[in-house]
């Protein structure tokens, strides 16, 4: 057994949490650039913590999920205000977006010396920049992850700017900060924190770390979505979500990913699909479809055993089986209102080169097993 665990130098979690945010920027830099979304939630709370502490503040919002174009303009935008800190307050659009610019800070170039897929793929020779990740959704775990998902409009792909040097210097996970999404904006995100924690769960690289992170991430996500999405107020819940989907993101990063996910990059490039929807429309079919060919191909019990623990902790019935884990899924698909791919424009024409795509994807190569090209043209059939 060999195994690599990594992730952000400090994590602080919990209620409130957000008022330390001056302090902790204060020791790591005296000019900041905060990237946000487009709506800024509760950017002004951060940029008064920032003043307190005497910290010159440059902003920046992105519009949507991140684009090459849009993190060259920020890198730019940074260098002409000479920051020496970044700070990603958002969804995961923002924190990834707030990554790359902080790598890039430190590293001489263009992005596509550093893309997988579309780009040269070299590593990064320094550092990042100092990075505070503080997510105002519970979905993505970008803050612990030592990626940026970057879309290549020329290509129509979404693509990883990946290094080790990428970890944040600090995750700030407040709960409080995601009490006021919406209920469709919940359930989507929570959707991607759980499948976020299904997979590195059955992955090829799946470890005994990453296991701790995934089963206890199930357990909250099971809890605490529906309850998020029915009652967004509610605390606990909130907090359940929040800790899902920080644990989903440690688990990720030092495991691996699947299906759901090698589908996500090439739709989200090719159609304005959120990232968070589409998992959540991939997620159940997925699970069937790899339940369906480990049995047919009389694969190795542990992906069986695995989705079948996975339904008990869905469930919270000791005697559940893998199937009834994908039932429970697809029930809570219906009940918070996923659409369906077609939503987004996704089309019966456009399943060959989607997968195509997926095959190639990076998250791709840790699903439990290969699936064929008919398997995963039967996925893609079954979410239109």
């Amino acid at each position: 057994m060999r195994f690599e665990f990594a992730t952000a130098s400090r994590i602080l979690f919990g209620p409130g949490t957000l008022r330390e945010a001056g302090p902790a920027a204060r020791g790591l830099g005296r000019r900041a650039f905060v990237v946000t979304g487009r709506a800024a939630r509760h950017g002004d709370r951060l940029l008064d913590l920032l003043a307190a502490e005497d910290i010159a503040v440059a902003t920046f919002a992105i519009a949507g999920e991140p684009g090459i174009d849009a993190v060259v303009a920020a890198t730019e935008d940074a260098r002409r205000h000479r920051s020496d800190l970044v700070i990603g307050l958002g969804g995961g659009s923002a924190i990834d977006a707030a990554k790359a610019v902080s790598a890039l800070l430190s590293n001489p170039g263009d992005p596509l010396d550093y893309l997988e897929v579309v780009g040269r793929g070299l590593p990064l020779a320094k550092p990042a920049a100092h990075c505070i990740a503080i997510p105002t959704t519970a979905g993505t775990g970008a803050e612990v992850t030592r990626n940026a998902v970057l879309s290549s409009s020329a290509r129509r792909v979404k693509v990883s700017l990946r290094s080790p040097l990428m970890l944040p210097c600090l995750a700030l996970v407040d709960p409080e900060l995601t009490a006021g999404l919406p209920p469709a904006l919940t359930a989507s995100t929570g959707l991607d924190a759980l499948t976020q924690l299904i997979e590195p769960y059955v992955c090829t690289r799946a470890n005994p770390v990453s296991d701790g992170f995934c089963v206890e991430g199930i357990r909250r996500a099971a809890r605490g979505l529906r309850t998020a999405f029915h009652d967004g107020p509610n605390a606990a819940a909130r907090e359940d979500m929040a800790l899902a989907s920080l644990l989903g993101g440690l688990a990720l990063a030092n495991a691996g990913l699947g299906a759901v996910h090698g589908f996500a990059a090439p739709i989200g490039g090719m159609f304005p699909a959120p990232h968070g929807a589409v998992c959540a429309a991939l997620l159940a079919h997925v699970m069937e479809a790899n339940i369906q060919a480990a049995r047919q191909r009389a694969a190795t019990a542990r992906i069986s055993d695995r989705y079948s623990e996975i339904a008990r902790l869905l469930t919270g019935d000791p005697s559940a089986t893998a199937a009834d884990g994908v039932r429970w899924v697809g029930a809570l698909i219906a009940e918070l209102g996923i659409p369906p791919l077609r939503t987004y424009g996704v089309t019966a024409e456009a399943i060959p080169s989607l997968v195509e795509k997926a095959a190639q994807a990076s998250s791709m190569k840790a699903n439990p097993l290969p699936l064929t090209t008919d398997e995963l043209t039967a996925i893609l059939q079954a979410a239109l």
